[in-house]
């Protein structure tokens, strides 16, 4: 049953707002709450970081987590926290730099994630497990070992082998869909979705086939942002949500977050889905396997829709019901 953690926490992570690691003023919004269905964030060390300003960088979200770690003290609820490393070595290094705050960051985002590093970073989490310290991590799929034809089903089975030994460490799997389309000069405008640009969506296919059995996959960032109620990116956005959550993703990167309602909402579930997936798990009917759904026009049945139902009322455990608030 996904997800491997042995909780919700993989669902928890929804809707996760990337912001630099220089965005100290995020530690007021968190304090007074102004940031609607704000689950988890991702403070950059990476892409948005030069590395000439990567000490700086570091600097600050030291000094961000130290805050950050004052007010839960005084007991303050905070999203879930991950840094966003550069490399391997680069989350060795933070591991160490970083080990006073440790304690509130939920995990590290892993980018670039290939068979260029994997096993490089696997190596530390495992030792980071073998001495007592279990970390989790959200590698990141985006590289052209990935996306090419040629090499993607070899690659993406391989790094499913390698990340078994540790997949109890492994938060969620993330894919770059602005990296993929990067590597063929593409980028979506706001009236098309991800899976309208054909090359990429085949990538995100093939990643889904291989990892969504195991593991949580979360859905490509949505380049679009604005006033809430501007039709001309939140039509966009709703679209791309149902079409992830029809493929099989689950919550999405965020860029700013007049982004995370939408999230949010994407991720609440229909009444009668909660309610169906509420009998499929109590089911017994002797010999049968079949009965009518709640509302009377569908089938449901245990053998094929089981995991559809776990799923489903994880979901409503964290994000409610559609129009009723939490389940």
């Amino acid at each position: 049953m996904i997800p491997s953690m042995a909780d919700d926490l993989p669902y928890r992570v929804g809707g996760l707002l990337y912001m630099p690691a220089f965005q100290k003023n995020i530690v007021p919004k968190i304090r007074d709450g102004s940031i609607p269905c704000l689950t988890s964030i991702a403070f950059c060390l990476e892409d948005a970081i030069r590395a000439s300003a990567l000490a700086a960088a570091e600097a600050s979200l030291h000094g961000i987590l130290a805050e950050l770690q004052a007010l839960a003290a005084q007991g303050t609820a905070l999203p879930l926290l991950f840094v966003r490393v550069r490399t391997p070595e680069h989350l060795a290094h933070v591991l160490e730099a970083f080990a006073d705050v440790r304690g509130i960051v939920t995990g590290f985002v892993l980018p670039k994630f290939d068979l260029g590093n994997a096993a490089d970073y696997l190596a530390i989490v495992q030792a980071e497990r073998a001495a007592g310290r279990r970390i989790l991590v959200m590698p990141t799929l985006e590289t052209m070992m990935i996306a090419a034809c040629d090499t993607r089903p070899s690659v993406l089975c391989k790094l499913h082998e390698m990340l078994a030994p540790v997949q109890d460490c492994v938060l969620n799997i993330r894919v770059g869909g602005n990296d993929f389309s990067n590597l063929y000069g593409l980028r979506r405008p706001a009236t098309a979705t991800i899976y309208d640009v054909g090359i990429v969506r085949d990538i995100l296919m093939d990643i889904l086939n291989v990892f969504a059995v195991d593991y949580v996959v979360s859905g490509p960032v949505w380049n679009y942002f604005g006033a809430a109620g501007d039709a001309a990116w939140e039509e966009g956005l709703r679209r791309e949500l149902a079409l992830d959550r029809l493929h099989g993703f689950i919550g999405k990167t965020a860029i700013h977050p007049c982004q995370l309602p939408l999230i949010a909402a994407s991720l609440r579930v229909p009444r009668e889905d909660y309610d169906d997936a509420c009998r499929l798990a109590q089911f017994d009917a002797g010999a049968l396997g079949v009965e009518k759904s709640a509302g009377g026009h569908r089938m449901n049945e245990a053998a094929c829709h089981s995991r559809w139902a776990e799923r489903t009322l994880a979901l409503a455990a964290v994000y409610g019901i559609c129009g009723e608030g939490r389940a």
